[in-house]
């Protein structure tokens, strides 16, 4: 079945200072090796570093999923030059565009919640223990935050939490560790 491991858990500028990196997860599902926001780390050998815990490397990644296109977290989707990219906009080979169907494989569907940005998207990941919504920056901690200052509709934002939190058991927000819904 499929598994999801925190590579990177996300950190915002408001608790550091002024650094940030959203969270970094790793989806594998069969002969599925997807990173989902690889983020903005201080160095990229911090990304290396925890893919090879999990007796991976670069190579190994052969999709990149990007939750929406804000460069916290997308810019380094570039160190994953063998890797399809699925957006907002469908999937990315070199420079080859397709439209997605809104599935990575039976175990990840992507859905679209926008309100953070209009390009949000969030992938409902099946797992033995339920269903894992990685959701971007829908929400950027448990449940925080209350009134995302930087969405560009906070009333489709409302709307796109409500259905993450009706399809999920889990939720791994994009800055903050992964928590149970309910």
């Amino acid at each position: 079945m499929t598994k999801t491991t925190i590579l990177i858990e996300g950190y915002t500028s408001g608790d550091t200072g002024g650094r940030s990196c959203c969270t970094v997860t790793l989806v594998q599902d069969g002969d599925i090796n997807m990173i989902i926001d690889p983020g903005t780390t201080s160095s990229q050998q911090v990304l290396v570093d925890a893919l090879k815990k999990e007796n991976l490397s670069i190579e190994d990644i052969n999709v990149v999923g990007i939750t929406h296109a804000h460069t916290d977290h997308n810019r380094n989707v570039g160190m994953f030059q063998k890797a399809k990219v699925i957006d907002y906009w469908g999937w990315w080979e070199g420079d080859l565009w397709t439209e997605s169907n809104g599935r990575v494989s039976d175990n990840i569907e992507i859905i679209k919640t926008p309100g953070h940005s209009d390009d949000s998207i969030t992938f409902l990941i099946q797992t033995d223990d339920g269903i894992t919504a990685i959701c971007g920056d829908v929400f950027w901690k448990e449940n925080e935050p209350e009134k995302d200052a930087y969405a560009n509709n906070l009333k489709m934002l409302e709307a796109s939490r409500q259905l993450v939190l009706k399809k999920a058991d889990y939720i791994i927000p994009g800055h903050g560790r992964m928590y149970i819904t309910g």
